[in-house]
C-alpha cells in the first residue's frame, strides 16, 4: 500500500530540475550545432590552405569532437555532476586502465587515423587496394576509412588495418600500367606483327606516348603460339576517360589490325596420334 497522504510534492524543487534540464538541452543542442558549423567552416579553409582534403577533412573532424567534449563537460556543471566527474577523475588509474582495454580498438584506429592523416599513403580519389578490398578513397574519418569499390560498394576499412596491412596505391604518381597478351600462330613474320601492334595503339586517347612508352615484346613459347606481350601506360589523374575503357579499345584495335594484315591468332591446339603414331585428328 502506498500511503498517498504522506506523499507530497516538492513543486520549487521540480521546477529546478526542469529549468536545468531545458538549460543542459539547450546547451547540447547549442553545442551540436557549433560542432557541425566549425567542421564545415574549418574543413574549407584547411583545404584551401593545405590543398588536401583528407588531412583537412581529419583535422575537422577532431576538433568538431573537441567541441561536442567541451560541450558535456558544461552540461555536467550546470546539472551538478561536477564532483561526480571529479570522484571519477580521482579514481582514474583503475578506471583508465578498465576503460582503455574496453576501448582498446576505438583507440588504436584513432591513433592509425592520426598516422594516415599526416603521413598520408593517400589522398581522396585515390584507387587504393587493401587485403583485396579495391577503390577509391572517399574519406578519412577518426575511426575509418570509406572506400568505393569499383562496382559501387562502400566499404568502411578501420584505419588500423590500413597501417598493419600492405596498401597498393594506384594512383599516387599519376601512372598505372596495363597489361595484356596476344598469341601469334608459329611461323609468323613476328617481327612484322609487333609492328602492327606497335601502330595500331598509336593515337589511342587516354594511352600515354611521350612521358611513358608504349612496348611490344615477346613473353614465352606457348605450346600452341608466340605469346607477344603489350604494355602501355595511362594517366590515372586524367577522369575524361576510364582506364577500363582504354584498355578495351587497345585490345580491339590490336586485334583488328593484326587480322587486317592477315595474321592467325589460333586457340590452343591439340594433337592426338593412334599408338602406331598416325595422326587422326588437329583442333
Amino acid at each position: 500500500m502506498i500511503d498517498f497522504e504522506n506523499f507530497t510534492i516538492d513543486w520549487a524543487e521540480v521546477q529546478n530540475w526542469l529549468i536545468l534540464f531545458g538549460i543542459a538541452l539547450g546547451t547540447l543542442l547549442l553545442f551540436l550545432f557549433l560542432s557541425r558549423k566549425s567542421r564545415i567552416f574549418l574543413k574549407r579553409r584547411l583545404t584551401k590552405r593545405m590543398d588536401d582534403d583528407l588531412l583537412a577533412n581529419f583535422l575537422a573532424g577532431i576538433f568538431a569532437t573537441l567541441v561536442i567534449i567541451v560541450g558535456i563537460m558544461i552540461i555536467l556543471r550546470i546539472i551538478g555532476l561536477t564532483g561526480v566527474v571529479s570522484g571519477m577523475l580521482a579514481g582514474a588509474g583503475i578506471s583508465a586502465f578498465i576503460i582503455g582495454f574496453a576501448l582498446k580498438d576505438i583507440g588504436e584506429n584513432f591513433l592509425a587515423g592520426i598516422l594516415l592523416a599526416f603521413k598520408r599513403p593517400f589522398k581522396v580519389g585515390d584507387i587504393v587496394d587493401v587485403g583485396g578490398v579495391r577503390g577509391q578513397v572517399l574519406s578519412l574519418n577518426l575511426r575509418d576509412t570509406q572506400i568505393k569499390t569499383l562496382d559501387g560498394k562502400d566499404v568502411f576499412i578501420p584505419n588500423s588495418i590500413l597501417i598493419k596491412n600492405p596498401l597498393v596505391n594506384f594512383t599516387i604518381d599519376g601512372y598505372l600500367r596495363y597489361d595484356f597478351m596476344v598469341g601469334l600462330d608459329y611461323g609468323s613474320d613476328y617481327k612484322g606483327a609487333m609492328e602492327v601492334i606497335d601502330l595500331a595503339l598509336r593515337g589511342i586517347p587516354g594511352i600515354l606516348e611521350e612521358k611513358k612508352k608504349v612496348t611490344v615484346r615477346v613473353n614465352e613459347l606457348a605450346e600452341s603460339t608466340l605469346n607477344i606481350e603489350i604494355n602501355f601506360w595511362v594517366d590515372t589523374l586524367d577522369d575524361t576517360i576510364a582506364d577500363q575503357d582504354i584498355k578495351s579499345t587497345a585490345i580491339l584495335s590490336v586485334l583488328i589490325a593484326l587480322e587486317k594484315a592477315g595474321f592467325n591468332l589460333p586457340a590452343k591446339i591439340i594433337e592426338l596420334k593412334t599408338h602406331k603414331g598416325d595422326v587422326l585428328k588437329t583442333s
